[in-house]
């Protein structure tokens, strides 16, 4: 299985640009060309990279996920909020906000690297 992953040095070559968004069956085809993978074998490196995901970011998980150099998801808890009054910062009247339940955001944050391929 070793012998397979020679293929990840053409990567180092200058990306083309593209200039259409890719459906999932179109970004599965790239990697597997690119790569010499099959298709299916490429659909369970995503699959598996999607669990892997999940298990970082879910509850009572470590609540961050770092994809090297190109991104960093992380889970944060925001606390609940009572019900409080205020004055509305449209109309300069006093109304009532409502309570909101405590929730779980995800936050995804591009690193260095994913910056620079921007530029």
């Amino acid at each position: 299985m070793r012998g397979e992953f020679h293929a990840f040095t053409c990567m180092a070559k200058k990306p083309t640009t593209i200039k259409d968004k890719y459906t999932k069956t179109q970004i599965l085809d790239e990697i597997a060309a690119s790569t010499e993978l099959s298709r299916k074998q490429v659909a369970a490196v995503l699959d598996s990279l999607a669990e892997v995901i999940e298990g970082h970011v879910k509850k009572n998980s470590v609540g961050e996920f770092v994809l090297p150099g190109l991104l960093k998801i992380t889970s944060v808890r925001k606390p609940a909020v009572k019900a409080r009054k205020g004055i509305s910062p449209f109309t300069k009247e006093e109304v009532i906000f409502k309570a909101k339940p405590a929730t779980t955001v995800i936050k995804v944050r591009a690193l260095k690297k994913l910056k620079d391929m921007a530029l």
